[in-house]
């Protein structure tokens, strides 16, 4: 069965995101067909989408290799998310539907319900679903995925501390949602505006001045099983 390139791609960015390759690194297709157990179609396919998103880099004589971003372009990525996640939740408000409200509301009870028992465990995972979906509700296929890949990269680039009062970051998550449903644009947008600019103090670079590394990735790593990759 062949395995589509963007389920290989999914699974090389989310290694990539996770430190698996060390910035810099070659990415010979070689490689990637054996680890994820491919041919070397899809990988080259997944190598292009991933270059065109930022992650990798061609170098002359090296061939695909891990992107190595600046201090600058991370900083701007920052930027970029609080010009683009409050557009994204004044269009949600216009433009979502019943089922994406559903599973907002239902993401909020979670998340308000862990912050309040004082389980941090799972609001990570809780508050990345929330602004995926959130993204998903704006009614614009273009601009999900310009979302979509700035989560990924800011993952990729910084780590983010807890919020100081988990209580109240899920409060303003559900502000948001209140906005969204009553299809108040303006008043989504502001607060997720507000929300964006509390969170940025929390955000520290993975590599501050290059110096930073994680290790280098092992070619005898054990292939991946792909039946499990969300596509």
């Amino acid at each position: 069965m062949r395995i589509p390139a963007h389920s290989v791609c999914t699974a090389v960015r989310d290694d990539i995101v996770a430190g698996v390759y060390e910035r810099g690194s070659r990415l010979t297709e070689e490689l990637l067909a054996r680890r994820y157990g491919v041919s070397r179609v899809p990988v080259r396919e997944a190598l292009r989408t991933l270059e065109a998103e930022g992650f990798v880099v061609t170098r002359r004589h090296a061939g695909a290799c891990v992107a190595e971003p600046t201090e600058q372009e991370a900083g701007d990525l920052l930027e970029m998310r609080m010009l683009l996640e409050p557009l994204g939740a004044s269009r949600a408000a216009q433009r979502r539907t019943e089922a994406h409200l559903k599973v907002l509301r239902g993401l909020v009870r979670l998340g308000q319900e862990r912050a309040r028992r004082g389980n941090s465990d799972d609001l990570r995972s809780l508050g990345g679903w929330f602004h995926e979906t959130l993204a998903q509700s704006c009614g614009s296929p273009a601009l999900t995925s310009m979302l979509t890949q700035l989560r990924h990269k800011i993952a990729w680039m910084y780590t983010v501390d807890a919020p100081a009062d988990p209580v109240e970051s899920w409060a303003e998550h559900g502000a948001i949602v209140d906005a969204v449903a009553r299809g108040d644009g303006e008043r989504a947008r502001v607060i997720t505006a507000q929300h964006t600019e509390r969170a940025r103090p929390a955000h520290r670079l993975r590599f501050p001045g290059g110096t930073e590394r994680p290790d280098r990735v092992r070619t005898s790593q054990p292939p991946v099983n792909m039946s499990g990759i969300r596509h």
